[in-house]
């Protein structure tokens, strides 16, 4: 079936010019990263998949380095609590359920003993596609301790608002294809998902609300950064390891070199953009202190990087032109005093319904 692109080819390429600065890996701060993998040793996927030799080498150095490589439920239990998150802390995740999983990376992770967690695309798996787990090699995986979650059942994009529907019948759309998923998986493993990916990542505050609603503990996006005791458990970022660029140590390196860049009060925020062009973009830090002044950017997909202002808290670009695209990635980004680290955040705009 058709390669499903999860993540956008612009924001992809801008983000490999953010190197961090020299630094003493790991740094002090507590930010876990948490990597995404897609197709592993299989090039008939360029833009989703990782080499076997690339992954290989990911994990050595994992190993080697003393990163804490924990499941994906204890780190959701850490930001859920006062707990604060450890240094070097890093949680594997695949989407979708490629056949490779368990065939390529399956036999990887576990020489290593490392934990991982696979989101579903059950849909996928129900119609018994080729390209995807079986239902018996998901037992076999879950009798010896992989962690399988939801990530929808038809995978549709629920940020794109169909034209014509109203807001009852969208939620409704959302709602009805997530609780057939998740109600399979549930008869399929015994037990209900606790935790959901977006399918290509792509949300919007209704999508979210929904989720919520269905009593997930956790969403999980696929805009890139690193998690701290300030994310959002309905918006915790993951980082992408996938095609040429994506999948080099190098790149692997500078990864887990960054992290999170919290804000709040987004502008424009969650909901599709009540006014076009939006005049200014941008938040509000919650810790202004820690980023070296004059370093602030913001990227939108659609407009690239712009240096922006920071007057106090808010960092912002103002903006004369219009957003045609029907979603755009936000990202602040900057640099943390002392270390030079990179440190950023995404979020998502969205047009209104049918535009």
């Amino acid at each position: 079936m058709a390669v499903r692109i999860c993540l956008s080819v612009v924001w992809l390429l801008f983000l490999l010019l953010l190197s961090p600065l020299p630094t003493t890996a790991g740094g002090g701060r507590g930010d876990a990263t948490i990597f995404i993998y897609h197709h592993f040793g299989d090039d008939r996927y360029p833009t989703t998949n990782v080499g076997m030799a690339e992954f290989k080498e990911q994990m050595a150095y994992l190993a080697a380095h003393d990163y804490a490589v924990i499941p994906l439920s204890e780190l959701v239990e850490m930001l859920a609590s006062p707990t604060p998150l450890p240094a070097k802390t890093v949680v594997i995740t695949i989407d979708d359920g490629y056949r490779t999983t368990y065939s390529e990376a399956w036999p990887v992770l576990r020489e290593y003993g490392f934990p991982f967690t696979v989101f579903l695309y059950v849909e996928g798996l129900e119609r018994r596609y080729s390209n995807y787990l079986t239902w018996e090699q998901v037992a076999e995986m879950a009798a010896a301790g992989v962690d399988f979650q939801d990530h929808s059942y038809s995978h549709h994009r629920l940020a794109d608002w169909p034209r014509g529907m109203t807001e009852d019948r969208y939620r409704a759309w959302i709602r009805d294809d997530l609780v057939k998923g998740a109600e399979i998986l549930e008869r399929r493993l015994g037990q209900r998902p606790r935790f959901f990916a977006i399918p290509y990542g792509e949300y919007n505050h209704i999508v979210l609300d929904e989720a919520q609603k269905l009593g997930y503990e956790a969403v999980f996006t696929q805009d890139a950064g690193s998690v701290s005791d300030d994310t959002d458990l309905m918006m915790i970022s993951r980082e992408p390891i996938l095609g040429t660029n994506w999948s080099t140590l190098e790149h692997f390196i500078q990864v887990l070199e960054r992290v999170d860049l919290p804000f709040t009060e987004m502008t424009p925020g969650l909901t599709p953009l009540g006014e076009n062009p939006p005049p200014r973009i941008g938040a509000r830090l919650l810790y202004p202190e820690r980023y070296r002044p004059g370093s602030f950017g913001i990227f939108v997909s659609e407009l690239g990087w712009r240096q922006a202002t920071l007057e106090g808290d808010l960092v912002y670009i103002d903006n004369d032109t219009a957003l045609t695209r029907r979603i755009n990635r936000v990202m602040i980004s900057a640099r943390e005093q002392g270390t030079g680290r990179t440190a950023l955040r995404f979020w998502m705009l969205t047009q209104p319904p049918g535009e």
